[in-house]
């Protein structure tokens, strides 16, 4: 049986970025000289996941997908799962299967100590401060994972301190954590990248440590390597492989009943889990009493931030909506939120009503007032819109 590697980084505008992404994928295919690897960016580069699935799936008996990204955020959770739904059924006899991303990792611990070990030189790491980045989620569980990994190199490394950021999106963010390290009076700050490969974020970090210092000329400041290609990474990978091959880790999203037909229920695409929040709302008011009870709300509006609905227009749509609903004096009533892909690429903006389970598609900032209007406030579908009603 010829298998099939498709190797999934989350792609660059910098080109130095994804010409380090290359050399990974090389080692790997080094490493499995009997299967084919390939790759596939999720965004910002080419080749795309749909075209690459769709090239390697005509060419291999099996293909598995490994997605290079250090942890599960929406890329993972949204994006893999629904190509790889589309991707089966274009090609039903091909079996695809979905390895779980790099997460936490014993071996990328060990690879992020060395890191930040070598910039620590000789200072006793118990007088020293560690400040872990990442990229950043809207994703808790992802944010979450990063804390975590922090605290594992710093126990490894027996820091004095060990504070994690983010490069953006969420808290805390890097010069705030910079200078919070500062006022520990470190013998050395260590600023770690917990990022695969050197790229823009990775510069901007370099001059925020250099910010730092010209604030606190006293303190020690020191950027330490990337994660980069390095054999503990390839052991990191080889051993996603391995567990998506023998069935024992699978992505989890990729089996998820929200996300799969389960039974007679062919829900997929992220709608069950749509479904699900809308039943969360009704009941969770009938818990008991706790420090955020509140009522359900009347309506939630949910719109597609993806990258094709974005560029078509989806953030001023949002915006629009967020306005209207607030001019009609609906606040404490109404929901409008900004969700991942809702599987309609190329036919956006999409915009999900619920509970009502109206989809409404090729939406602009323009019809933000009559879609309020006419459907959230009056109850009246918005007919040379809509997509879809779900029952």
């Amino acid at each position: 049986m010829k298998t099939g590697i498709l190797i999934v980084g989350h792609g660059s505008r910098d080109a130095a970025a994804n010409a380090e992404l290359a050399s990974i994928i090389a080692t790997q295919r080094a490493r499995h000289p009997d299967a084919l690897v390939a790759h596939a960016f999720l965004e910002l580069a080419e080749p795309t996941l749909a075209p690459a699935l769709h090239e390697l799936a005509r060419r291999v008996d099996r293909v598995v997908v490994v997605p290079l990204l250090l942890f599960a955020a929406g890329h993972v959770k949204n994006d893999v799962p629904l190509a790889l739904e589309r991707a089966r059924r274009a090609a039903p006899h091909v079996p695809f299967i979905a390895a779980r991303a790099l997460g936490v990792h014993a071996g990328l611990v060990e690879l992020a100590a060395a890191r930040a070990r070598a910039a620590l030189g000789d200072t006793d790491p118990a007088q020293a401060a560690l400040v872990v980045v990442g990229r950043g989620a809207s994703d808790p569980d992802a944010n979450a994972e990063l804390c975590r990994l922090a605290r594992l190199v710093g126990e490894k490394l027996g820091t004095g301190w060990v504070l994690p950021a983010f490069c953006g999106i969420t808290t805390p963010k890097v010069e705030d954590a910079l200078e919070l390290a500062a006022r520990t009076r470190p013998a050395r700050l260590v600023v770690l990248p917990y990022l695969l490969t050197a790229g823009r974020l990775v510069e901007k970090l370099r001059t925020q440590v250099d910010a730092a210092r010209a604030r606190a000329p006293w303190l020690r400041a020191e950027l330490a390597a990337h994660l980069g290609d390095d054999a503990l990474l390839h052991d990191a990978i080889d051993e996603r492989i391995a567990g998506a091959l023998a069935g024992v880790a699978p992505l989890p999203c990729d089996t998820c009943q929200y996300r799969v037909p389960i039974g007679k229920v062919a829900e997929v695409g992220g709608l069950r889990a749509l479904l699900w929040s809308v039943r969360h709302g009704v009941t969770h008011s009938q818990a008991m009493p706790h420090v955020h009870a509140h009522k359900p709300i009347r309506k939630h509006v949910l719109v597609c931030g993806n990258a094709d609905c974005a560029t078509r227009g989806s953030v001023a749509l949002l915006v629009a909506l967020r306005r209207h609903v607030r001019d009609a004096a609906l606040g404490d009533h109404v929901r409008v939120t900004r969700t991942s892909c809702l599987g309609r690429c190329g036919e956006g903006p999409t915009v999900a009503v619920y509970p009502d389970g109206v989809w409404y598609r090729g939406v602009g900032a323009g019809d933000a007032g009559e879609l309020v209007r006419e459907h959230v406030v009056g109850d009246r579908l918005v007919a040379r819109l809509v997509d879809q009603i779900v029952q």
